[in-house]
């Protein structure tokens, strides 16, 4: 029983971090109405991004530890602040009118850029952070030897914070409101004197601000993010959410904390080889289960 308990507490934190992607992806989707890969490869980028200009700061600039995850922080968030602009200029503006596959392709071929751009960047090696805030937290008393680390608490409380304020923004306040009239009627909106490129381009923004926090945290706790692993992510995250919804912020984080219990789970009692095939499989079936219902409803 106290394995169970273990793997359900390592799985919140997996949660965790998908309920950002998660979030994050529906804030795009949810007005462009768009398939998009490459918030997966901006999980990956901002956290390897983090970790060599950490370790630059660190090994070349004479900086404390502290001192230099502050300024990877800050050179990761320079980098993804830019480039969220420059995918809403360059890549959405133009394509808006297009066909759905052309945000598709451009957003894969951004991912691709970004692994290899993070692959050269770091000369193909591997930078790892040391352990940090590793001591155990026993969450049921130390007889029960049930605990996480004190970097998971810091990094579920900070994704909390993330997705309840993100939420409390969007039912609480004008930009909540103005970003689903813009998801529900573009057009009248633009009638009404709301800019839909506008809202559109903040909302990037947002959401790629929302998965450069889920990859720092990723990056401080596995202390290393491989290059190859934003197209993974990507997939992951766009086959969750349509799981869960691709309107509803808040449904599809919750769909996304889900499987990552399940993930953690699985690599308890399953080959870990097997998770990711287990994980489709999975999704597969639920959007075929939805898809089912759906029809049978419009009859």
């Amino acid at each position: 029983m106290s394995y169970f308990l273990q793997l359900l507490l390592n799985g919140i934190h997996n949660a965790a971090l998908y309920a950002l992607l998660a979030y994050g992806y529906v804030l795009i989707h949810g007005l462009t109405h768009r398939t998009d890969l490459s918030l997966g490869a901006i999980f990956a980028f901002s956290g390897q991004t983090f970790i060599l200009a950490a370790a630059f700061g660190f090994s070349v600039l004479w900086m404390t530890l502290p001192a230099a995850l502050g300024f990877g922080v800050v050179i990761a968030s320079l980098y993804v602040i830019a480039g969220s602009y420059f995918v809403a200029k360059l890549i959405y503006e133009p394509l808006d009118a297009g066909s759905r596959n052309t945000v598709l392709v451009a957003t894969l071929g951004l991912s691709i850029f970004l692994m290899e751009l993070s692959r050269i960047a770091a000369d193909t090696r591997d930078y790892w952070l040391p352990p940090i805030l590793a001591a155990p937290v026993y969450i049921l008393g130390s007889a029960a030897d049930i605990s996480l680390t004190q970097l998971q608490l810091v990094n579920i409380g900070i994704a909390l914070v993330v997705v309840l304020g993100a939420e409390l923004v969007m039912n609480k306040t004008l930009a909540g409101r103005v970003w689903r009239a813009v998801s529900d009627e573009p057009m009248a909106c633009a009638l009404c004197g709301i800019d839909p490129h506008s809202v559109r381009a903040r909302a990037i923004m947002l959401a790629y601000a929302i998965c450069a926090v889920a990859g720092f945290l990723a990056a401080l706790y596995y202390g290393n993010i491989s290059f190859n692993t934003g197209i993974i992510f990507g997939l992951k995250i766009l086959f969750i959410t349509a799981a869960g919804s691709f309107s509803r912020p808040l449904h599809a984080a919750f769909g996304a904390a889900i499987i990552g219990m399940v993930e953690s789970l699985w690599g308890g009692y399953f080959p870990v080889l097997w998770r990711d095939a287990a994980v489709f499989a999975l999704l597969v079936l639920v959007l075929a289960t939805r898809t089912n219902v759906d029809e049978q409803e419009r009859i």
